[in-house]
């Protein structure tokens, strides 16, 4: 678990974390892919931080396996996200200031399953999402890539 909290500039009390999330659509392009965290049971876009040594798509393809068993390829760049009003405690004290890399991603292979990060998955459109109890700003995720345009900058 951890704390957001929000206040003018927080997140510089923070160390620079990168992480990336998928977007995986239904084969209609409708529903899109959501994982029921362990943690806070909260649905969110599968993914999770980048590791030294990795570019950003393989850090992307890389957490979905571990979170899904699918095994995918990163297709384009959604959005760049990033919030200089926040900043994320965990339970260890560790203060992080987030950068999230959202990309559309296709599945190459594999059955989707649970992990030990994962209680639940489904495919869900926007609307069934207005009720579900969402992790972050992931629903906001979902809504830029529905838009299908230009990579964003938030």
């Amino acid at each position: 678990m951890s704390q957001v909290l929000f206040g003018n500039r927080l997140g510089k009390q923070g160390q620079l974390r990168i992480g990336c999330c998928a977007v995986i659509f239904d084969s209609k392009r409708e529903k899109i892919l959501l994982t029921q965290r362990t943690d806070n049971r909260r649905w969110c876009l599968p993914g999770g931080a980048m590791e030294s040594g990795e570019s950003a798509a393989e850090a992307c393809e890389r957490e979905v396996f571990e979170e899904t068993s699918l095994k995918v390829k990163a297709k384009r760049l959604i959005g760049v996200y990033s919030n200089p009003d926040q900043l994320v405690i965990y339970n260890d004290g560790t203060k992080v200031f987030m950068v999230v890399l959202s990309f559309e991603a296709e599945i190459l292979d594999g059955e989707l399953s649970l992990s030990n990060e994962t209680t639940a998955f489904g495919y869900f459109t926007l609307e069934e999402m207005e009720s579900m109890e969402m992790h972050g700003e992931h629903k906001s995720r979902a809504e830029d890539a529905f838009l299908g345009g230009e990579a964003l900058m938030k």
